[in-house]
């Protein structure tokens, strides 16, 4: 990678401290994998005149997006038991295959395949939950991605480990393994209300207070987690998760959609976060969120595709168009869920939940250089009178051109450049099909309980 690389793009989108302030002909100078500076494009040229540029004359440059919740190895179970309802879906398929096949080379292949999918996609970090997340950073390191890998704790024995203590152990020693690499970070997940243990609950807690780690749970997805949880319980999940100290700016609530006004007001208080999934909550039929509430009462979120086998596609541009404009159906009000608003949620706002937005989120100096290029010169695109809008209503995945993570160039002109994410793909490739015998083996089979599929 040359010391010194200008990117230079019709325009440049910061997202901090405006989401909808546009610098036109600007250059964006990368070096040493970090922000040097943003500036005018002759300014640029003036004073980098040996450096390497870039020149994409009718693209947007802006900040890489973050997929705030994923499971990326389900990408191996995509398009499983489509259109049933949740629990015949959970238990006919989902938790079968889970329960025959989910191993460490289960993971890295459909952590490969969901790493391409969001790569090409402008996708620059995710914050994803499952078993085997080594694995997953693997996938993740060859396509020269950025991850947040939660250190998964559930209830429940599965092929990955048997109780909390030996899933807690796994995942700690995974963390002091991979903790200086400067594109692994972590986070605590704990599954959910319904799969984890106030003792369980608690301890993580402390841990995240200990490792500076945020937390990264389900959290009123369903009305049938609610129900739940009054019979076991008697209180709603969020009640819950308060009494045992865990309401903080460390939280980061999954889904969402069952909240009331008084606790969304007690998550603003507290400064927790929240994941919003819209096209995975729509097909469960899990819920509409309260998206307009949300930014009334001033919560900072992020928006996630949630796995593939839910979605069933990782794209966070269909994401930003629905969450826009659901927030404005399930309103009646037409300023809910700016595209300017939404465009922050999946960038800054997921980087702040995350605690990196200090290194990731937005364009400023002195931060990583994870950003994309999209270009807005097809006809397709034209005419374009307000970017911010362009991006959320009229672009799509398929117009993404680069990808920088760390000042790497990880895709140029739609082309994935590494040669270890090429190695990656071959081999999971080559393993494809063989997981999909076995998939289709496995439905045939009893069910067996692994709490939730994830």
């Amino acid at each position: 990678m040359p010391e010194i690389q200008v990117i230079e793009a019709k325009w440049l989108l910061p997202i901090s401290p405006r989401a909808d302030s546009v610098l036109t002909d600007h250059s964006l100078v990368i070096e040493a994998g970090r922000i040097r500076a943003l500036m005018p494009q002759a300014q640029a040229r003036a004073a980098y005149p040996d450096a390497h540029f870039i020149v994409r004359p009718h693209h947007v440059l802006m900040p890489g997006l973050i997929n705030f919740h994923c499971h990326a190895a389900m990408t191996l179970l995509r398009g499983l038991g489509d259109d049933l309802p949740l629990q015949r879906w959970l238990g006919d398929c989902i938790w079968p295959t889970e329960a025959a096949l989910v191993s460490d080379p289960f993971v890295f292949d459909g952590s490969v395949l969901a790493c391409h999918e969001m790569l090409l996609g402008g996708i620059t970090c995710f914050n994803d939950m499952y078993f085997f997340p080594e694995a997953t950073i693997r996938a993740a390191q060859a396509y020269g991605m950025r991850i947040v890998a939660g250190i998964t704790v559930i209830d429940l024995p599965t092929r990955y480990a048997k109780q909390a203590d030996e899933y807690l152990a796994q995942g700690l020693a995974i963390h002091e393994r991979w903790q200086e690499t400067a594109t692994v970070h972590f986070s605590l997940a704990p599954h959910a209300p319904y799969t984890v243990s106030d003792a369980v609950y608690q301890r993580l807690g402390t841990l995240a207070e200990t490792l500076d780690l945020p937390i990264h749970t389900h959290l009123h997805e369903t009305e049938a987690e609610l129900t739940t949880s009054m019979q076991q319980y008697g209180c709603r999940p969020l009640e819950r998760l308060a009494r045992l100290g865990l309401l903080s700016p460390r939280l980061i609530a999954v889904h969402g959609v069952h909240f009331t006004s008084a606790e969304l007001a007690q998550l603003a208080t507290a400064g927790a976060h929240l994941a919003h999934c819209p096209s995975s909550n729509l097909k469960l039929a899990s819920g509409l969120p309260a998206l307009a509430a949300w930014q009334a009462t001033g919560i900072n979120f992020g928006l996630g595709t949630d796995g593939a086998a839910s979605n069933n596609r990782l794209d966070l541009w269909a994401e930003l168009r629905l969450a826009a404009l659901l927030a404005k159906g399930v309103s009646g009000d037409p300023t809910a869920g700016s595209a300017a608003s939404v465009l922050e949620a999946a960038t800054l706002g997921a980087a702040r939940a995350l605690g990196l937005d200090e290194q990731i989120g937005s364009l400023a100096g002195g931060k990583a250089a994870d950003c994309l290029c999209i270009d807005l010169g097809q006809l397709q695109s034209q005419p374009c009178y307000d970017i911010p809008s362009h991006l959320v209503y009229v672009c799509g995945r398929e117009q993404v051109s680069d990808v920088w993570v760390a000042g790497q160039h990880v895709v140029n002109q739609q082309q994935i450049t590494l040669n270890s994410a090429l190695t990656a793909r071959q081999q999971c490739l080559a393993s494809l099909e063989t997981w999909q015998i076995a998939v289709k083996q496995a439905q045939g089979g009893n069910r067996q309980s692994l709490g939730d599929s994830f």
